[in-house]
């Protein structure tokens, strides 16, 4: 069995809802869905889809660092909107991070996040050499 990395942000929810920021295992690494909390905790771009995109890859370049990666080595992303009609303003940041790193990627809207604030969340996969 791979050798397991528990990840943490340092978020209060961690311990309650029983998860971790990221997972390594082996090669792979999966990073649970990023909300656009700033560090003060608080939300980061209200009412702007970019900059909050911007912000949940900036989480998550975090947390692959801390697992001894980068975003180069994500494979697949997922993008959940609360109004798919603001697709491409999250594209956008996602173009600017990902371009020339092209993973596969998926967006959906969903009806709601936890927080009515939250205007996007992500989801990563990453692979590296082990």
């Amino acid at each position: 069995m791979a050798q397991r990395q528990n990840i943490s942000s340092g978020s209060k929810y961690e311990p309650t809802i029983g998860f971790s920021r990221g997972v390594k295992a082996g090669g792979i690494i999966a990073i649970s869905g990023t909300a656009p909390i700033g560090a003060d905790g608080k939300l980061a771009g209200p009412g702007d889809v970019y900059l909050q995109t911007k912000r949940c890859i900036e989480i998550a370049s975090a947390t692959l660092e801390k697992a001894g990666a980068s975003l180069k080595d994500v494979v697949r992303t997922r993008l959940f909107l609360t109004n798919i009609k603001e697709w491409e303003k999250a594209a956008q940041a996602h173009g600017e991070a990902f371009g020339s790193i092209r993973p596969a990627c998926t967006f959906v809207q969903v009806a709601a996040l936890i927080d009515p604030a939250w205007l996007i969340e992500m989801e990563f996969d990453a692979v590296t050499g082990g």
